[in-house]
């Protein structure tokens, strides 16, 4: 993907009782009294451990100390998606991963922005690669991550942050959009992949921009 001066991305068993009655003989070889009917207990439901049905989805908060995320989770996309933290090119344009099977699915993080989860003002700036092939984490975000959308992002030692998608544009691939690079006003995630036309190797006719605040 050509970089330009926006960024470049290319069942449950049951317990049932049984209703019966016992028929047997005295040892003196007179038959026995009649059986009584006793009704069995109703039926117990057994205990299920499944760890997927106890598993429960973690309390969201929209506030935490800034902190360097390690994985991003997006609702119906992607489970803890890694994130690397490639430098920025001699142009000042922000690193992606690697065009490889490794960075196929892995967020990077621009650090240069200076703007981590959990500061009070500007955007955190991620980007992820779309593979003319359609398996790559940018082709799920464009098809799955729409407003509204969910984003969990993860630090070390069980820190997270969420955040609610509020806008998703596109716009063409050979001009700026500074939207994406603001350092001030509310705190957000800026999320960039290639999209639209593949006009050939690492050249994509647009880019689509998700911003994400932190939300509940």
């Amino acid at each position: 993907m050509t970089r330009v001066a926006l960024v470049t991305v290319a069942g449950a068993s049951l317990l049932v009782g049984v209703v019966g009655a016992t028929v047997s003989r005295s040892g003196d070889g007179h038959p026995a009294p009649p059986a009584r009917v006793v009704a069995a207990p109703p039926p117990v439901p057994q205990t299920i451990h499944d760890a997927t049905l106890l598993r429960r989805k973690p309390r969201c908060t929209a506030k935490a100390s800034p902190f360097d995320s390690v994985a991003i989770s997006v609702a119906g996309v992607i489970r803890r998606a890694p994130v690397m933290t490639p430098p920025r090119d001699a142009l000042g344009i922000p690193g992606t991963p690697p065009l490889n099977e490794q960075g196929k699915n892995v967020f990077a993080w621009d650090r240069a922005q200076g703007t981590r989860p959990g500061d009070a003002h500007g955007n955190v700036l991620l980007n992820a690669h779309t593979w003319p092939h359609g398996q790559a984490l940018g082709n799920k975000l464009l098809a799955g991550l729409h407003p509204g959308g969910r984003i969990v992002v993860h630090g070390v030692d069980k820190t997270f942050l969420c955040y609610r998608v509020t806008k998703r544009v596109v716009v063409p691939a050979d001009k700026p959009y500074w939207d994406y690079y603001a350092r001030g006003g509310r705190p957000q995630l800026a999320i960039v992949v290639c999209s639209g036309p593949r006009l050939g190797p690492r050249n994509w006719a647009t880019r689509t921009v998700w911003f994400a605040s932190p939300h509940v």
